[in-house]
């Protein structure tokens, strides 16, 4: 794998960058609960400014895992509410000893800034409304385990698509990976750019159409005005309601990034139905973690074989 210095988002990695990392996430999906020493003795650090409780839980996971030291920085006790930047914190880390930090933010283009003038690894778990390419990654790895490829599926992502860092992520590495990416729900939820070969379909057609569907929470936090209709509504007209699973082609499957708000963007008694992988795409979180950081901190020390890169994707 040619060495990443970061992984700040998917839109600059190559479909063969993607690829090697999905087949070490692969690799670690295949062995769940082994313990490595492939980071002993390294720090690394989980800086989370807004709430989280997979992502979190699962980088830290993925670290110890994997042998390495983990640091959890709490903004609240930290100097920040001083009025220390990210910036000159990630320094004090790094100066530390700090290899790599684990960033969510609110701020969207954070990590690029850092980037330009730290030397730790940076990994993105979510930049406001921008990309979060850990998920994405784990999601792709659901896909490739149920379906056994990835080139020619049709996913379709629905719900607040305007305001979901998950699909910005996808937005880019699905084309490159050869999947047909559908996108629905309400027009004032629409992203503000739609990529070419990226069509947009009614909630009925997404359903019937699609391989996976792929479920979104309308994101209440990030909205400036209340929802113009009810829950309710929103779940009659955009959630993917008991009636509208029932169009699912045969073969189809369920995925939502979480959490999820049962009732709104999906049916409470299809979070966990047979079609469902969205505890699967909990469980390989930890796996396309450790994928990331171990390629990240070990570059081109790591030699592993790859039994996937040739692989049909």
């Amino acid at each position: 794998m040619n060495n990443l210095a970061h992984l700040i988002g998917l839109k600059d990695l190559s479909k063969q960058q993607i690829v090697q990392l999905l087949d070490r996430a692969h690799y670690w999906a295949e062995r769940p609960g082994e313990q490595a020493d492939i980071l002993h003795g390294r720090f690394v650090a989980n800086l989370f400014f807004e709430a989280s409780t997979r992502t979190r839980f699962s980088f830290e996971v993925a670290q110890k895992r994997l042998g390495a030291h983990v640091l959890n920085f709490i903004p609240e006790t930290s100097s920040t509410v001083k009025g220390e930047t990210v910036y000159d914190t990630i320094r004090t880390l790094e100066a530390m000893g700090v290899e790599a930090a684990v960033i969510r933010t609110k701020k969207e283009g954070l990590l690029q800034e850092l980037a330009q003038s730290v030397d730790l690894k940076l990994v993105n778990a979510g930049d406001g409304t921008n990309e979060h390419p850990t998920q994405c990654l784990l999601d792709l790895l659901t896909m490739k385990q149920q379906f056994g490829m990835l080139e020619g599926l049709t996913v379709a992502i629905t719900g607040d698509l305007r305001h979901s860092r998950v699909l910005g992520s996808h937005l880019h590495a699905m084309p490159k990976l050869g999947i047909n990416l559908l996108l629905a729900g309400p027009p004032t939820m629409m992203p503000a750019q739609i990529p070419q070969g990226v069509k947009v379909v009614g909630m009925e057609e997404a359903v019937q159409t699609a391989d996976v569907v792929m479920m979104l929470r309308v994101q209440l936090e990030r909205h400036t005005e209340s929802l113009y209709i009810s829950k309710e509504e929103y779940h009659k007209a955009f959630g993917l309601t008991l009636e509208r699973a029932k169009m699912m082609k045969p073969g189809a499957v369920i995925m939502h990034p979480a959490p999820v708000n049962r009732g709104v963007e999906i049916h409470t008694d299809l979070v966990e139905c047979e079609t469902s992988l969205i505890q699967k795409q909990v469980t390989n979180g930890v796996a396309a973690r450790m994928a990331v950081l171990e390629t990240l901190l070990k570059g081109s020390e790591t030699k592993w074989e790859s039994s996937l890169a040739t692989a049909t994707y």
